[in-house]
């Protein structure tokens, strides 16, 4: 029996149709994740184009990162219900996850609405993280955890409601839930990225 050639272009297979061949590289999940990379530099121009004053641009941007962010489920749900998981689509999908709240947090520190700290301890881990998968790439693809993907939820709802101006809309006791929902975040933040890490021994001691 002669066994099948190995791929040399993983752009090669199913794109969108389910199945049990390999799946491309290029199929429609990873497209709707790069999509969501390539929508986050629009969507941090909006918000500091606004400059904080709450006008048109400032829910423009609001509801573009909602719309952005919201994809990460569906990219996901299709490449499980398509089977169309690919080790690109493992790397993508945390790094367009990362791109989108890490300019998020970036731009309402530039705009004075978040301390520089959060962002710089969010941003250290997240940052940590991808360049510790991107390190062990040619030993194995670590995909994002159950504990990361509450993570990047919890990040999700307290940037999104962050980024619409609650406060002025409803009174300054909504800043109170800022604080809690951005501190859920903060703290989900350091314990998974920690986890990541604990694990990751017990697999470099296991192999």
């Amino acid at each position: 029996m002669t066994l099948p050639e190995p791929r040399t272009n993983s752009f090669r297979g199913r794109v969108a149709r389910s199945g049990e061949t390999p799946a491309s590289s290029g199929n429609v999940a990873n497209i709707i994740t790069v999509a969501r990379i390539l929508l986050a530099p629009l969507f941090i121009w909006m918000l500091l184009a606004d400059g904080g004053d709450d006008g048109l641009l400032r829910y423009l941007a609001a509801a573009l990162f909602v719309v952005a962010i919201a994809t990460d489920g569906v990219d996901g749900l299709l490449a499980r219900r398509q089977n169309l998981v690919t080790d690109l689509g493992k790397i993508l999908d945390p790094i367009a996850d990362k791109v989108l709240t890490g300019g998020a947090l970036v731009a309402l520190s530039i705009l004075g609405e978040l301390p520089w700290w959060v962002t710089i301890v969010i941003m250290v881990r997240e940052l940590g993280i991808t360049a510790f998968r991107f390190a062990v790439l040619r030993d194995r693809v670590i995909p994002a955890s159950r504990g990361g993907k509450i993570k990047t939820v919890v990040q999700a709802v307290a940037i999104s409601v962050a980024l619409v101006p609650f406060p002025s809309l409803l009174g300054g006791w909504f800043d109170v839930v800022n604080v809690v929902l951005m501190t859920a975040a903060l703290l989900l933040t350091v314990v998974t990225g920690i986890d990541y890490l604990v694990q990751a021994r017990r697999e470099n001691r296991r192999r």
